[in-house]
């Protein structure tokens, strides 16, 4: 049975952050891409493809970027019957990231940056839409890709994108390893949690409160950072089928675990696909 995606889903949210008095960068948040998936009682009854818009001095900066319009118009070849079975996403234009950052007044070409958490299609298929952007990743990730991996769709990113690679060294951040800054914004980095797929990271932004870190898909239930995790039985499994390597996933979801129950955790985190998100919760 198919089931339709409750149309209670936030699409906009944003926020402000600050430091020092000053407005430093504005943070909005996206759902540019709905999700219902098969069998609901036991996954979830509705997920969403959770994006951020970073308005910065410089310009426009992109974290994921759903599903975007080309997936829309071919999404057998780009999104796969499975994905299109299994996810049932809505497929709206106006879930786009360039839809939502054109409803925010912006121009989609002010987009400079997209840093990615990974490659999966639900997560790099608006790329295509910002042919001028640089795609920020993980080494690690891009060659995973380049090697052949079939749970990429190599489609949606024919265009030939700018890919700017970040290396497997770098600084500590928050007891992560290998951490990088964006290229002239030192407020947002590229923090490696892989697990999920072989370069899979998280993105950090500094707030006026301290940080805000999108940690993709390294967690899929808000529930899997309590104290006594879970997640519902079939959003579990589906993770473990999903995972390049189950241990390392299960490690880094603990170290996020840890910093999200520290009394004086300074780091909000968010994953990819639960709508508590988009709405302030958790």
């Amino acid at each position: 049975m198919i089931h339709s995606v409750p149309i209670c889903l936030p699409h906009l949210v944003s926020h402000t952050s600050r430091s020092g008095g000053s407005i430093l960068l504005t943070i909005h948040t996206l759902n540019c891409g709905s999700l219902c998936p098969m069998v609901p009682s036991v996954i979830a009854p509705a997920m969403v493809c959770h994006c951020l818009l970073i308005e910065g001095p410089g310009g426009l900066i992109l974290v994921d970027t759903g599903l975007g319009t080309q997936d829309l118009l071919h999404p057998m070849r780009r999104l796969t019957p499975l994905f299109l079975l299994a996810a049932h996403p809505r497929l709206s234009p106006e879930e786009t990231a360039i839809a939502r950052i054109r409803a925010l007044g912006h121009d989609p070409g002010d987009v400079r940056d997209i840093a990615l958490t990974h490659l999966d299609l639900d997560h790099a298929g608006g790329i295509s839409d910002f042919p001028e952007a640089t795609i920020h990743l993980h080494r690690a990730e891009h060659e995973a890709m380049v090697g052949g991996d079939l749970r990429y769709r190599r489609a949606q990113w024919a265009h030939g994108p700018r890919w700017a690679l970040h290396e497997p060294d770098g600084e500590r951040w928050m007891g992560f390893e290998a951490v990088h800054p964006l290229p002239g914004c030192d407020d947002v980095l590229l923090v490696p949690l892989q697990g999920h797929t072989a370069g899979h990271s998280g993105v950090a932004i500094r707030t006026g409160s301290g940080w805000l870190l999108h940690a993709g898909d390294a967690f899929f239930h808000h529930r899997q950072l309590l104290p006594e995790p879970s997640a519902p039985p079939g959003l579990a499994l589906f993770q473990r089928l999903s995972d390049h390597d189950p241990g390392r996933r299960r490690h880094n979801q603990a170290r996020l675990r840890e910093l999200a129950l520290a009394p004086d955790s300074a780091v909000r985190i968010v994953c990819a696909h639960d709508p508590v998100y988009l709405e302030g919760g958790a």
